[in-house]
């Protein structure tokens, strides 16, 4: 069921193939790196050029990112006086672009290659960021091809806690083709971990970032597009992180036997505190909506199914 979720622009659907996807009835990877902001565009920034006006080339730019969330791009030797990188928040249809940010390349002195780094502190808005090579400040820009992407110290990054905002940014392959980086930025996340789907309900594991969790917790579960919630109590860890809370067609279920739609998940830390979104954001995984597919509860008329947004948020849909 296709569900109109989506806050930040899908990718394009022409000419591409994504990502190798992985099967995972559970959890495989996990990590994270944070992002940042930059509003208001560039001066003097140029047109974006396509594939056409390049003949259909386009270079090649390995990145790497490490355990403290910084991003080094690598570049062949390029010819211009002040080769810059380019990285565009893509706009929602119809707007104009918002932010913009630029990072020098700079020449290594062994083989002529040019390398950019974006820094941890740099923050990113949330949403996909293009990236692309401004070969001279007056210059059009190209759109980059992925290279290598060393992501391995994303893996584990649902292993250490994050302060408060907690910000992320993976880099990733758009379906036509391009290197673009995907970025969230919350002032605190729930990560969702294991999702046990039994016969009768399901038990969803988390840990909260950027924030702890009181005696009078709650989860509230939201359905899409209405003011209805249902408000369950976790069981919570000792170090006022780790929570856990379970689901049945019982707790969704209305006066006629079910209500059906979408049930957005979220965590109040302590009553009266603003909620936290429930999602996956802290590994190596972009876009994870059809990569973690969890089988569905079916009892008492409805079909309960647990699932990963466009956002990488978790959610419940009834049917």
């Amino acid at each position: 069921m296709s569900t109109p979720e989506d806050r930040t622009p899908k990718e394009p659907r022409e000419g591409a193939t994504p990502d190798t996807p992985r099967v995972a009835p559970g959890p495989p990877h996990e990590g994270m790196t944070p992002g940042v902001p930059h509003r208001g565009a560039v001066p003097g920034t140029p047109r974006t050029t396509t594939a056409s006006s390049q003949h259909g080339t386009h270079p090649r730019a390995d990145c790497v990112i490490d355990i403290d969330g910084r991003i080094t791009f690598r570049l062949p030797p390029i010819a211009g006086a002040h080769p810059r990188l380019l990285l565009r928040l893509r706009p929602r249809k119809g707007r104009a672009e918002t932010a913009l940010r630029l990072l020098d390349l700079e020449p290594d002195r062994s083989d002529g290659h040019r390398h950019a780094v974006l820094e941890p502190h740099l923050l990113l808005d949330e949403g996909r960021w293009d990236v692309y090579l401004l070969p001279e400040p007056d210059a059009e820009r190209r759109r980059l091809r992925p290279g290598l992407r060393d992501l391995r110290s994303l893996v584990d990054g649902h292993l250490r806690d994050r302060p408060a905002p907690v910000a992320v940014r993976i880099p990733y392959t758009t379906k036509d083709g391009f290197l673009a980086l995907r970025a969230w930025r919350r002032t605190a996340h729930a990560e969702a971990g294991a999702i046990d789907v039994a016969d009768r309900a399901m038990t969803v594991t988390a840990r909260l970032h950027g924030a702890e969790l009181g005696a009078d917790a709650t989860v509230r579960l939201r359905l899409r597009g209405t003011d209805t919630v249902r408000i369950l109590r976790p069981r919570t860890d000792d170090d006022a992180r780790g929570f856990s809370f379970t689901v049945g067609a019982g707790d969704l279920a209305d006066d006629g036997g079910g209500a059906a739609g979408i049930w957005d998940a979220f965590v109040s830390p302590t009553a009266g505190a603003p909620t936290v979104r429930v999602g996956r954001l802290l590994d190596d995984v972009a876009d994870r909506k059809h990569v973690y597919v969890y089988p569905a509860i079916e009892m008492a008329g409805a079909a309960l199914r647990p699932y990963y947004t466009v956002d990488n948020d978790f959610a419940i849909e009834v049917t």
